[in-house]
């Protein structure tokens, strides 16, 4: 099969996950455009981005809405006249994947960010609308899980066209060590600490995190929190601390840099997640990767990665109950954590390699072009 010599990378904004995308892509023999749809709130600047990248100028100054559509759509067509690329690399798929069907341009490979289709796509009759839209128009659908392949088959995706890519992080930045310095300079040195850094957003259960926080500390005066990331429900979140008298015992240390980020997994004892909804999470891989024990909501995203008591632990989503007693549990048997660590880096190898993984998005670009394959099933 051919592969592609100019692609067009079309993304909402500026991650570290666009970051890690276009870096392995600027070391390939394609050349590759970036397009981001807006100005966002992240502290990454362009200048990060490999040289060999060409960064094409924001389509919106600020956030990106569906009135302005008809503009971005001129804009975008400008866009694709100008570069002629071979293929357009768009998501989410509400948003840069919609604006890229609309304009009929083919092959479009649309990438799912995993709450896109999981749930933006069932907020009402319109969001579904263009999730069908989009996915009607799209060459292949790439998927970071089993759980959002089977959402894009229900919504008539076809499976024979759907490239399942785990994203995978760098196993050689994120690996098993003890960072005492840390803990240390916290005066937790003979603390137990727990670790979350998912946004402070309500589809992330971030406030379940702190509820259960502050029940298990009732009874275990040395439980102590690393609390990074901010969002919406700050205010909330740091009530319920207040509250309960135990902010003391909370670090809330802001958004951390991917730098920085293996100091933290190195300096906690176990790492909670109580997302509502998730693909293959990055962090939860990135905790693996380190060698940290990880408790984690039973989402299905989650299920595919963490085998019960093994690698890690699951706790019934949403129930606060639930995770406080799951805490409760796991402090009882602290000496099973060490062996739970050695199996989650084990699990992290097998599974989370992006050197590996990244193959799989090469492999999509090549269906892409295939002919027969895009005259459809």
């Amino acid at each position: 099969m051919n592969s592609p010599k100019r692609i067009l990378y079309f993304s909402r904004g500026l991650s570290t996950h666009d970051v890690r995308f276009l870096t392995s892509l600027s070391r390939t023999d394609m050349e590759v455009y970036y397009l981001r749809l807006e100005i966002d709130n992240s502290k990454l600047d362009e200048k990060t981005l490999p040289g060999k990248i060409h960064i094409l100028p924001t389509l919106n100054k600020r956030n990106f809405r569906f009135k302005n559509i008809f503009g971005n759509l001129i804009k975008l067509r400008r866009i694709i006249d100008q570069i002629n690329p071979e293929i357009i690399h768009a998501g989410p798929i509400q948003t840069c994947g919609f604006l890229t069907a609309l304009t009929g341009f083919s092959p479009l490979i649309t990438m799912s960010w995993g709450s896109d289709i999981l749930v933006d796509s069932e907020k009402n009759f319109f969001w579904k609308w263009i999730t069908k839209f989009t996915l009607k128009r799209t060459s292949i659908f790439i998927g970071d899980c089993d759980v959002v392949k089977d959402k894009a088959k229900r919504l008539g995706f076809s499976e024979k066209r759907i490239v399942l890519f785990p994203w995978g992080i760098d196993l050689k930045h994120f690996q098993p060590g003890i960072n005492l310095q840390l803990r240390n300079q916290l005066e937790w040195n003979d603390k137990f600490i727990l670790l979350s850094l998912r946004s402070w957003e309500k589809i992330y259960g971030v406030d379940l995190v702190a509820k259960a926080f502050v029940e298990v500390s009732k009874y275990d005066p040395d439980l102590r929190l690393i609390l990074l990331g901010n969002g919406s429900q700050e205010s909330e979140i740091k009530t319920i601390f207040e509250e309960a008298g135990m902010l003391d015992r909370v670090y809330l240390g802001g958004v951390i840099g991917q730098q920085e980020l293996p100091d933290y997994y190195h300096a906690s004892d176990l790492y909670i997640s109580a997302s509502y909804s998730d693909g293959s999470s990055v962090s939860l891989m990135e905790a693996l990767a380190s060698g940290l024990p990880v408790l984690v909501s039973d989402i299905p995203g989650n299920k595919e990665w963490i085998d019960q008591g093994t690698n890690g632990w699951l706790f019934k989503t949403g129930s606060v109950e639930n995770l406080t007693k799951s805490i409760s549990e796991i402090l009882k048997n602290k000496a099973h954590l060490s062996q739970v660590g050695i199996e989650a880096r084990k699990s992290a190898e097998k599974k989370a390699n992006w050197e590996e993984n990244f193959q799989k998005l090469l492999f999509a670009y090549q269906l892409a072009l295939n002919p027969e394959l895009r005259k459809g099933d």
